[in-house]
């Protein structure tokens, strides 16, 4: 996965929303957890990162590019050491925070959501060379990763007398947006460098369809994730809190898809596609974080009827 695009999500809203899912549904938020598993998770994403970098340096598509770390520090190896080094601390504090909660449900979604992100880019597998990246990182950052920590904030001191969150619609459904916006991110990455991966064999989704055919899914994506959002609202699966406040991000919706549209086929402009589907999934993310503890707060704007 592109390296710094990539790690903003974790900086941003990645646990905030995880737990005001958690909030939503509970009432209950442990700040210290939160803060433990912001740091693990920023650990794990650096993983993500830099040996991105190492793998991808040895089949020699990131050769040439001016902001690849190994190619800034100059060092492979140390590169390489510092990615284990991150990972090893990481998944320490999500064994701590998974001891704390007292439910496995989360270790086991998280390592889940981790496989992906191995099996994506480390050999022997290298799945993104064949054009699985997209799959895997709606997997990783959407449906595991949301509902791992989603388990994460279980607690005895629940109102419900148990220590274990149900798994719920409400949840799911934000996995689901979540995933979809962030996976924008990843596909975004590639209109700029089709001839660098296609030149190593590296065959992404844009290598196989173009560029043209790709800023029209990003189009449809976009318009299938607000109407996702509109039809979760409906069935009642996510109050009209989230509804309200996630459609206030359309324009930056429209900017994107415009933006794409326009200079898919310029490899300097295009750049520049990927951040902005940061700000997208960022602010996206927080509207449906915010309309979660709104709505938990006795502000009644659900559905009616």
């Amino acid at each position: 996965m592109e390296g710094r695009q990539i790690a903003y999500l974790f900086r941003g809203t990645g646990a905030p929303y995880r737990s005001a899912a958690a909030y939503f549904q509970t009432g209950f938020f442990s700040t210290r957890r939160y803060v433990l598993l912001l740091f693990a998770s920023v650990l794990i994403i650096a993983w993500l990162n830099l040996s991105n970098d190492v793998y991808d340096y040895d089949t020699g598509v990131d050769r040439n590019k001016k902001e690849s770390v190994i190619n800034i520090i100059g060092s492979q190896t140390a590169t390489h050491f510092a990615a284990i080094t991150f990972l090893v601390f990481g998944f320490m504090g999500l064994i701590w925070a998974c001891a704390e909660a007292g439910d496995i449900r989360f270790i086991l979604l998280a390592t889940s959501a981790i496989l992906c992100g191995y099996i994506y880019q480390c050999p022997p597998f290298r799945l993104s060379y064949q054009g699985l990246g997209e799959p895997l990182c709606f997997a990783a950052f959407g449906p595991f990763a949301t509902t791992a920590f989603y388990f994460s904030q279980s607690s005895k001191n629940l109102t419900s007398g148990m220590n274990h969150l149900p798994l719920s619609a409400t949840v799911l459904c934000a996995s689901v947006l979540v995933g979809l916006t962030t996976t924008f991110i990843l596909f975004c990455s590639h209109f700029h460098q089709i001839d660098g991966d296609a030149a190593v064999g590296k065959m992404s989704p844009l290598v196989r369809i173009g560029t043209e055919t790709g800023s029209k899914l990003i189009r449809i994506g976009i318009l299938v994730l607000y109407i996702l959002v509109f039809t979760f609202s409906a069935c009642k699966y996510i109050p009209l809190a989230c509804t309200f406040l996630c459609s206030i991000t359309i324009p930056l919706a429209k900017l994107v898809m415009d933006y794409v549209e326009q200079n898919h086929n310029n490899k300097i402009k295009i750049f520049m596609a990927k951040y902005y589907c940061v700000r997208l999934h960022s602010l996206f993310g927080a509207a449906l974080a915010v309309g979660l503890v709104v709505a938990r707060g006795g502000v009644q704007l659900y559905n009616i009827g």
